[in-house]
Order: C-alpha cells, then sequence, then structure tokens
C-alpha cells in the first residue's frame, strides 16, 4: 500500500495513434500530493512519461473519463490495481438523472444546483422522447394504473438526460430530488427539487435510479456504448451555436451561463455535452489557424475537458448572441462590456468562458458540427 505522503492510485488507460491507426494500452500512474502522473507502457513494458506534473486532479480520474496530458488525450478505461478499486469505486459510482418535460425550462436552476452539492456531470443530452421509446424506459411500471399517464408525460416535451459521478452518487441524488409525490417532499423534503419545481407523483421534476442495476440500464438507454443514439432535439432553423468551454464546465459555472442566456430571451433548442478529441477540435476552430495567436491554445482547451454545445434560437440569434458573449479577451470585456458572458465568466483570451459564432453565415454549419456531425 502507498504511503499517505505520496498516496498514488494506478489507471489503464487507452490513447489512440492517429499515425499508427492502433489504440495503445498504457498504466497511468497518478500521486496525490502534488497531481503528477507517470505512465508506461504495457505493451512495450517500459515507461512512457516520466513523472510529471499536470492539472488533473482525483476527480478526473473514473473509469470512462478521457484526460488531456501534454497534448495527448487518454481514456481511462480500468482501475490499475485492487489499492485503487477498492479507495475509489464507491466514490465513483454513477447514476443516471433526468430533468422532467414539466421542468425543462429550469432546467439551468437543476444545474447550477448539482454543481453546488459537488456533483460531476459527464454525459447530458437534451432528447424527445416518441411513446414507445418512453415506455421502454418504464417498461418495470407497464402493470401500474399510472403506466399511461406517465408515458403520455414523457413524451409530451423535451427532457435532459445525464450522468452524474460522486460519492453514494444514486443515494445522494435520490436525496436531492426528494421523495416521489411532490406534497410529500413539500412537507418532508422542502429543500429538494421535486419539493421546489414538482407538481404530484408524475409531474415532478425529476427521475432518478434506484439502483446499481438500474442505473447502468438507463444510463445505456441514453448513452448507448453501440448502436444508434437518441436524436437530439436541434431544428436546424434561425439558430446560432454556443460552446461553454471546459474551463467554465468545470468550474461550475453552466448552470450560470445557461441563466443568463435564457434571462436576454433566447431559446435552448438543443443542447448536449461533449468530449471532443484533438482531431475534431482542430477541425471545427480551423478558421482561426494563422489568425489567431491564440489557435493552438484554443485547440488545447477544448480537449482538456467537456464541453456543453447549445443551440440556441431567437431573432438574428448570431449577431445577437455575439453581443451578449462580448470581446474575445475578457479583460477587455470587463472594462468596455462588463454585464457580458465573457467579463463574468471567462480568465483569458483562451479560457474565455464560450465560443460563439462570428460570422452570421457560419452560424448553421457550426450547429450542424455538433448535432450533426459529432451526434452521429
Amino acid at each position: 500500500m502507498a504511503s499517505t505522503l505520496d498516496e498514488k492510485f494506478a489507471f489503464e488507460a487507452e490513447w489512440y495513434d492517429p499515425h499508427a491507426c492502433l489504440i495503445r494500452k498504457y498504466q497511468v500512474l497518478y500521486y496525490v500530493t502534488d497531481n503528477s502522473v507517470e505512465i508506461y507502457d504495457l505493451k512495450n513494458r517500459r515507461q512512457f512519461l516520466k513523472r510529471s506534473k499536470t492539472e488533473i486532479t482525483l476527480t478526473d480520474l473514473y473509469i470512462g473519463s478521457t484526460i488531456a496530458i501534454h497534448s495527448r488525450q487518454f481514456k481511462v478505461v480500468a482501475y490499475g490495481d485492487d489499492y485503487t478499486r477498492r479507495a475509489l469505486s464507491n466514490k465513483k459510482e454513477r447514476t443516471l438523472g433526468i430533468i422532467k418535460p414539466d421542468v425543462c425550462d429550469k432546467f439551468d436552476q437543476i444545474l447550477a444546483t448539482i454543481y453546488d452539492r459537488g456533483f460531476r456531470v459527464t454525459k447530458m443530452k437534451m432528447c424527445q422522447l416518441s411513446r414507445a421509446e418512453a415506455g421502454d424506459f418504464y417498461q418495470e411500471h407497464g402493470a401500474k394504473s399510472f403506466y399511461n399517464s406517465l408515458i403520455q408525460f414523457m413524451s409530451s416535451g423535451p427532457i435532459i438526460a445525464f450522468e452524474l459521478i460522486g460519492d453514494s452518487a444514486i443515494s445522494n441524488w435520490r436525496a436531492l430530488i426528494g421523495p416521489t409525490d411532490s406534497a410529500t417532499a413539500r412537507s418532508e423534503a422542502p429543500t429538494s427539487l421535486r419539493a421546489r419545481f414538482g407538481t404530484d407523483n408524475t409531474q415532478n421534476a425529476c427521475h432518478g435510479s434506484d439502483s446499481e442495476t438500474s442505473a447502468a440500464r438507463e444510463l445505456e438507454f441514453f448513452f448507448p456504448s453501440k448502436g444508434p443514439k437518441r436524436r437530439s432535439t436541434a431544428c436546424f432553423q434561425d439558430c446560432t451555436l454556443c460552446v461553454i468551454k471546459p474551463h467554465a464546465v468545470l468550474a461550475g459555472n453552466a448552470g450560470k451561463i445557461i441563466s443568463e442566456i435564457k434571462r436576454t430571451g433566447f431559446e435552448i433548442t438543443a443542447l448536449q455535452m461533449y468530449n471532443m478529441d484533438r482531431a475534431n477540435a482542430e477541425e471545427f476552430l480551423e478558421i482561426y489557424k494563422g489568425v489567431l495567436q491564440e489557435y493552438k491554445g484554443m485547440v488545447d482547451e477544448f480537449v482538456t475537458g467537456p464541453c456543453i454545445a447549445m443551440e440556441l434560437r431567437a431573432q438574428n440569434a448570431p449577431t445577437a448572441f455575439r453581443e451578449m458573449c462580448g470581446p474575445h479577451d475578457p479583460e477587455i470585456a470587463r472594462q468596455l462590456r462588463p454585464r457580458t458572458l465573457r467579463a463574468n465568466f471567462g480568465k483569458d483570451k483562451i479560457c474565455n468562458a464560450v465560443h460563439c459564432t462570428d460570422l452570421p453565415e457560419d452560424a448553421l454549419l457550426e450547429v450542424e458540427y455538433f448535432f450533426k456531425i459529432l451526434d452521429q
């Protein structure tokens, strides 16, 4: 067992080598004391990277996560030893959450609460279920009296499904959403989400998996590991693109940014969380190559963690949203446009909170890049 003075955790990870078109396997050792890592090539049995400091924290390391180390993206696929498995498996529990149709317009407030409570959102998508899909998801309730009304309700409008990871995530998420009956929630758990936003037993704001088995099945339903994905709600008309950048997502500011966007009158008609690989980030940002000296840093930022892409609709949406974002440099934004998104949530020219479409004629192309090309 590692000394607590220099505690380390081991993970198995994969890196796709684009030149050889191969998936290469590594062991990643993470040292808690200084956020450093060292990497070993498992096939060739040799050191791949000497111990080096990174910006990775232990919360970034869980099965299925993607981490960026010196501009390379590694996917964590397994625990590397029994010590790591025993120490972290309960702390990295995953569950499904759903924001139901009745409160989809309040998802910014719910998302802000989720981040405030310390949950990590690792997948998220706005989608519209058909009656058949809703019936498949709630198949265990097929013989119950409320089944038909539940299916009708869950297929009546957009929902937002998301994967949560955290310490005892299943029980903690169910505690946060509260009792099934919203009236009971208001008397027994008045600060819960169902007490705050729910109406009754069915229109009760949120859903949470009730066991590890249910969580696995329900996550696979919304985020299938193979086969067709759940279709998005993007409409590709009179729209523009907003991308909340990874640094703002990881800082827990996504809900606050979305609240500002909604307050200004934009309609969010599609939303999804993405973990972009370097090739996609370079392709999407190619228009800035040779134009902005920050191009490489912008690509690096896009691959450091999850981003949230949204299709926004409003009159003159591309121009209006660009105005709301403010100047590219947050320092200039704070001086000239202090109420803009970049002024309030940006750090520098690279970590400037949000990407927006610069030219109105590019708006549809950018929306299609995320919600058609990347969502295949």
